[in-house]
């Protein structure tokens, strides 16, 4: 069949995109990059907000509309939390919950027999999908599922109870890509840090086997919760010869003790910032990025003031700011002093200028500094003729630019680069070949 995917919300969902991707391209699928091209449609949505589920449902009518004869299977949280609401939406043929998710390529074969056959050609280009083109960061999901009761949080019920995949499972996976020729896998989960509960194991092993049984060059890890770090967990960055990537996602939400309380956080700000503080200490490099909520039931002026001085304190290197979202089935939908829109607006402009501000700093101190960048890929023009300019990743989680010789092909490589100077918030650099 030929098959287009397509996906809205956090890694995890991402992650799940290229899982399937190359699931059905094992079984002999064709992936496209448009839905006008398919015989099936693949939608994995998110419900984290409301405008969220909005998306979701916008996403699902434009597709049936670019195909009016494409089967269109929707999946993910907003699909598992309202699957009634999901059938009724145009050409959906099939609604999967996300503890079905695993087994789509399973349940899509069912169908590969009522499609006119892939042409010769279909049969030997390559696929054109976004979650398995670029050959250079895999996610790789090795956990679903939470059991934490955070008070704003939706996702543990459309996630359900803690499930952690094998460690030889994980393995294999990335044994894989490092032969594909990917150069980095992202380690990703609903509670990543939880890793390992239901099978007598824990994350700090799972990284651990990932380091001494594969050789792919980059090893990453998304969000993290702050209570679930040790100190044996900065020990890893040692001991992994330069593979582990010096950069950690700890949800922060509220910089205000009393809305970290109502939010059913399990730390203070300052057990928090004492967690930067030992992380930054053991780890060289080290970038740190995180979430916040603004407009939390209950919060005053004052409180966003407290809010805002912490994160100000902490030097991330980015915020991803979220207006809060009222979620029925949640304590938060329940609680008093819901805060109104137009002041919610306001907060994460205030909160959104400040992570311009914070950023830039951190790369400021980057400058002069000679960082490991995985190339991704390349773009315009550069400022001179016969260049053009390559964009990528450093090992710290910061974009950088950087113009070479237009016979020069950096995709896919690893190399070391100098960052010169920083234009908006993208980094400038010298490759050092």
């Amino acid at each position: 069949m030929r098959v287009y995917l397509e996906t809205l919300g956090c890694r995890l969902n991402y992650s799940e995109m290229e899982r399937l991707a190359r699931d059905l391209v094992a079984r002999g699928h064709h992936v496209v990059s448009s839905p006008e091209e398919a015989d099936v449609c693949v939608l994995n949505t998110c419900a984290v907000t409301t405008t969220a589920e909005a998306k979701s449902r916008a996403l699902a009518r434009a597709m049936a509309r670019a195909n009016r004869r494409a089967r269109l299977v929707i999946t993910g949280c907003y699909a598992t939390l309202s699957p009634e609401v999901v059938k009724g939406l145009p050409q959906v043929q099939l609604v999967v919950e996300n503890r079905e998710k695993d087994r789509m390529a399973v349940l899509l074969d069912s169908w590969a027999g009522e499609f006119p056959d892939l042409s010769p050609e279909e049969i030997t280009q390559p696929d054109r999908t976004p979650f398995a083109a670029t050959r250079t960061r895999a996610f790789v999901k090795v956990q679903d599922g939470c059991r934490n009761r955070c008070a704003f949080c939706i996702v543990t019920i459309a996630r359900g109870e803690e499930r952690s995949r094998p460690i030889d499972l994980v393995l294999e996976e990335i044994r894989r890509l490092e032969a594909e020729g990917y150069q980095e896998a992202v380690l990703t989960g609903v509670h990543l840090g939880a890793y390992g509960r239901d099978l007598g194991t824990d994350l700090i092993t799972l990284v651990r086997a990932i380091l001494q049984h594969t050789r792919l060059p980059r090893l990453r890890l998304s969000s993290l919760e702050p209570w679930d770090l040790t100190p044996e967990f900065f020990d890893l960055w040692a001991e992994s010869e330069g593979r582990l990537c010096p950069h950690l996602h700890l949800p922060l939400q509220s910089g205000c003790d009393a809305t970290l309380r109502r939010m059913a956080r399990r730390y203070t700000t300052e057990s928090y910032a004492r967690l930067v503080e030992a992380a930054r200490e053991r780890i060289p490099g080290l970038t740190i990025t995180t979430d916040i909520i603004v407009g939390f039931p209950g919060e005053t002026d004052e409180e966003f003031q407290q809010s805002y001085r912490f994160v100000e304190s902490m030097g991330f290197a980015h915020l991803h700011v979220f207006p809060y979202s009222r979620r029925p089935g949640t304590p938060a939908a329940r609680m008093p002093g819901q805060v109104p829109e137009a002041v919610k607006k306001e907060r994460s402009a205030v909160m959104r200028a400040l992570d311009v501000v914070s950023g830039r700093a951190v790369r400021r101190a980057q400058l002069g500094e000679v960082r490991p960048v995985l190339w991704e890929g390349e773009g315009r023009e550069g400022a001179h003729p016969g260049q053009r300019v390559w964009t990528g990743l450093t090992d710290n989680y910061l974009r950088v630019l950087t113009a070479v010789p237009a016979d020069v092909d950096l995709h896919n490589r690893i190399t070391p680069v100098r960052l010169t100077r920083l234009e908006g918030d993208a980094l400038w650099g010298e490759v050092l070949l």
